[in-house]
């Protein structure tokens, strides 16, 4: 038998479904986070292609089995990506060093300039929302964010 928890003690399965619940209505909500009003051009890309670019600028450079791999993808799926990225010329290919049948991937300048404008996005609307909590509030997820980062990593 186990002890039922103490109040302000949630069981770690509901800890646990509160965080998986909560954690996907934040990222699908900033996952939806594109260029919208006057001005503002429709999304350039998919989210699996911002995805792509994203690893590519954040691991430096990368072969597209590498980045097939880190992503969860068949390597023709990703193929498919690629061409999309060199296409907009966000992504550039040159030769690897140390095998000559490979290539490493990099961001140019406009792909990382490209993801910087997201991020900024997705952060000016995260920004506006801690400003609508109390300190208190914005102290504890202060706290928590590492320990967040620490669970997405295990």
């Amino acid at each position: 038998m186990t002890t039922p928890p103490t109040p302000g003690h949630a069981a770690p399965p509901a800890v646990a479904e509160e965080l998986r619940i909560a954690i996907a209505r934040l990222s699908r909500r900033l996952r939806t986070l594109r260029p919208s009003g006057p001005g503002d051009e429709p999304a350039p890309l998919s989210l699996t292609q911002f995805a792509a670019l994203a690893a590519i600028e954040r691991h430096g450079s990368m072969t597209p089995r590498e980045l097939a791999d880190h992503e969860k993808v068949q390597p023709p799926s990703m193929t498919r990506v690629l061409a999309h990225l060199e296409e907009r010329g966000l992504v550039a290919r040159s030769p690897h060093p140390t095998d000559g049948r490979q290539v490493r991937l990099a961001a140019t300048a406009a792909g990382s300039a490209l993801l910087a404008g997201e991020r900024r996005r997705k952060e000016a609307w995260l920004a506006q929302r801690l400003r609508e909590l109390t300190p208190q509030e914005r102290e504890i997820l202060r706290r928590a964010a590492p320990i967040l980062d620490k669970i997405s990593k295990a």
